[in-house]
C-alpha cells in the first residue's frame, strides 16, 4: 500500500472525520521522483474536541507510527474541530 493511502485509510478509519485531506509534498523537497516523504494531513474531527492541539497531534502521530517509522521524514499537521473549521473558513471569506 503506498504510504498516501496508508496515512488517509488510518486517520478515516480511527479518527472518522469531517474531512481529511494528505497531501504529498515531497516534490518540494530534495527526495527522489514519486517519494512519499513529506505530507500535510488537514483534519477536522469532532474527536479532537476538548483536546489541545499537542494532544490532538500526538493522537495522530501514534496513529501514523509505523510510517513515520518505515519513512516519512516530515508531517505537517492541521487538526481541528468542525466549529474550529467553520470559524477558519469564516475568517478566510472576510479576508
Amino acid at each position: 500500500m503506498k504510504v498516501q493511502s496508508a496515512i488517509e485509510t488510518k486517520l478515516s478509519q480511527a479518527l472518522e472525520p469531517s474531512l481529511l485531506e494528505v497531501i504529498n509534498e515531497s516534490h518540494q523537497h530534495s527526495v527522489p521522483k514519486n517519494s512519499e516523504t513529506h505530507f500535510k494531513v488537514i483534519i477536522v474531527c469532532k474527536n479532537f474536541q476538548g483536546l489541545s492541539l499537542v494532544q490532538r497531534h500526538r493522537k495522530v502521530y501514534a496513529l501514523l507510527k509505523q510510517e513515520i517509522e518505515e519513512g516519512v521524514h516530515a508531517l505537517s499537521v492541521h487538526a481541528m474541530t468542525p466549529e474550529e473549521f467553520e470559524k477558519k473558513q469564516k475568517e478566510s471569506l472576510q479576508s
